[in-house]
């Protein structure tokens, strides 16, 4: 006595559930393992006019005791009413899977194709899955279908039939008269030609009726709008029109794909337009407000974004004709994958550029260091930016390193820091120092091109050979020219107070000194200890720091250019 061993495996014993690989089977003979199979083998056999074949697409099994003739007039009937009004999907949109579509609210087993209209009824149409749960599928116009559809009124008298003549309703082409393929292409230029005047008169009584129609970025919007707005028009007065006037679902279904074509087409070129008017609107902006190195980057988007159009269209148009896309996402994504590894650097460098045009720390034009190169900015480009160096040499650097690197710009400095650290002689007196400090300071305040908010010169200390005074202001200037003029000019005054002092700078620390080495003059050295005295005497010594009115009273006193300077004499001369 036979008897069966089931095996526990180890997915049943840890209660996990195990994905069951989906059953292969055998071709149908007629190509009905899916609902694609199934329609496109009805319209087939139809368009053959093979009636008996196209009745075994149909659910008729509670009619199988009818006769052959009665199962070709609902076949007959079921064409007729496609011609005069029904609609069915193309193709690429009908599923190809033997499951059917699993994603739409449909029982199981069950898809929507399409659907016939007669005297203002809609009759959804279904097949379905009639073959055993384990056995190969067969899918079949449902049986409802069937009833709903053979009890519908025919239309004998269509525009096309009365429209046409004799000749060209004989002449056969496809199983199809070729009286419908010339009204089809008749009607697809009709189509566009209507179109055309819709969208021309819309077009027309927006920009009289709209102001801001004539205006940027409102007519360009409207420019890129007119094509992609023409074709969905025309797409739509063809579907509407070929339904009505009663063309062949036979011919009908053939174009279905084109149709699809040209509204992905209508779609990409809104795209493509959108993107030209974008960006050349950025590129314009970005030229007026002086922002020139942005323009690289829009131009980098621009064709990234049209390489990505390019790319969907491919993949859109070879998924409305049936090639399985699938395979091609995942091979685009395992090439994005590799593309990301091999590009890395590349992408780093885009985003260091992007964020060089948004954050803006430097310009064309504008003198940097980045890291320890120092120059002026001749380019910031996509991958690099080129620095023209004091040397005159052109440096480039990747613009992710330009980016993450520390950028001191001195374009923009409202004002040069003016801070020498000076050193006098060792033998240089309390008296001299604070004559020292006093002068020095009063340079600075008296000095027009000074900004007296700091204006600092402070005594810090001692080393092994010399006296030592900080100075520290900031100098208004318009560039880096100007502020070595006049710190030059500065530093010329500030030695002749160092010389009225009776002191002098220190000599190295390694300097010998001889028994000729010139002393400092004693006289002057009396003579500023004398003014140091009598300042004390007036109470007017100005240390720590100066009185609010010896800053005003000495302000601007002193002349700059300084006097004897050619440049006087031009100013005398413009004045």
């Amino acid at each position: 006595m036979p008897f069966q061993i089931t095996a526990q495996t180890l997915s049943d014993l840890t209660g996990e559930k195990q994905e069951v690989p989906e059953q292969k089977f055998p071709d149908d003979s007629l190509g009905r393992q899916n609902p694609r199979g199934t329609v496109s083998g009805f319209i087939q056999a139809v368009a053959d006019q093979n009636y008996t074949r196209a009745s075994r697409f149909l659910d008729l099994t509670k009619r199988t005791q009818r006769r052959l003739k009665e199962r070709e007039r609902i076949v007959k009937v079921m064409q007729r009413l496609l011609d005069q009004g029904g609609d069915i999907m193309p193709y690429s949109l009908i599923s190809n899977k033997a499951t059917g579509r699993t994603d739409d609210d449909l029982p199981q087993n069950t898809d929507l194709i399409g659907t016939v209209t007669s005297d203002g009824v809609i009759i959804d149409l279904y097949v379905e899955n009639k073959a055993a749960e384990d056995a190969p599928p067969v899918w079949l116009f449902s049986e409802e279908t069937i009833a709903a559809v053979a009890a519908l009124k025919i239309n004998d008298n269509l525009l096309i039939d009365r429209a046409l003549p004799q000749v060209l309703k004989d002449t056969m082409l496809g199983g199809v008269p070729i009286g419908h393929w010339l009204a089809l292409i008749v009607l697809v230029i009709i189509s566009y030609l209507i179109a055309w005047g819709i969208v021309f008169i819309c077009s027309f009584l927006i920009r009289k009726i709209w102001r801001k129609a004539e205006t940027e970025p409102t007519s360009g919007i409207i420019a890129a709008l007119v094509l992609p707005f023409r074709l969905c028009v025309a797409l739509w007065i063809f579907v509407t029109v070929s339904q009505q006037i009663g063309i062949s679902i036979i011919v009908r279904q053939r174009f279905s794909a084109i149709t699809l074509i040209v509204g992905v087409l209508a779609f990409l070129i809104l795209l493509w337009r959108l993107t030209d008017f974008i960006s050349t609107f950025t590129k314009d902006r970005m030229t007026q407000r002086g922002r020139v190195s942005a323009i690289s980057v829009i131009l980098f988007v621009r064709r990234a974004f049209k390489i990505a159009i390019i790319v969907f269209g491919i993949i859109s148009v070879l998924g409305v004709v049936g090639v399985d896309v699938n395979t091609w996402f995942a091979a685009l994504g395992i090439g994005g994958i590799a593309l990301a590894l091999g590009a890395q650097k590349t992408v780093e460098n885009f985003v260091g550029s992007v964020t060089l045009i948004a954050d803006q720390p430097v310009r064309v034009g504008d003198f940097c260091k980045v890291g320890e190169v120092s120059g002026t900015v001749e380019q910031i480009g996509i991958r690099s930016t080129r620095l023209r160096t004091g040397e005159r040499t052109v440096v480039t650097i990747p613009n992710g390193d330009f980016s993450s690197n520390r950028i001191e710009n001195y374009a923009h400095r409202d004002r040069f820091l003016f801070d020498p650290v000076l050193e006098f002689r060792k033998e240089t007196t309390p008296d001299q120092v604070r004559y020292l400090l006093v002068e020095l300071r009063a340079i600075l305040y008296a000095h027009p091109m000074v900004n007296p908010d700091p204006a600092k010169v402070r005594f810090t200390g001692f080393n092994s050979a010399s006296v030592k005074i900080e100075v520290y202001a900031y100098i208004n200037a318009a560039n880096f020219d100007a502020f070595q003029e006049v710190q030059e000019d500065l530093l010329l005054r500030m030695m002749d107070v160092v010389d009225a002092s009776g002191t002098g700078f220190a000599l190295p620390s390694q300097t010998v000194y001889l028994t000729r080495d010139k002393v400092p003059a004693e006289d002057k050295a009396a003579t500023t200890s004398e003014t140091v005295k009598q300042w004390k005497e007036e109470n007017d010594l100005q240390l720590p720091g100066f009185s609010e009115e010896k800053i005003k009273s000495i302000k601007s006193t002193l002349s700059y250019p300084p006097e004897g300077s050619a440049l006087n004499k031009d100013k005398g001369a413009t004045n």
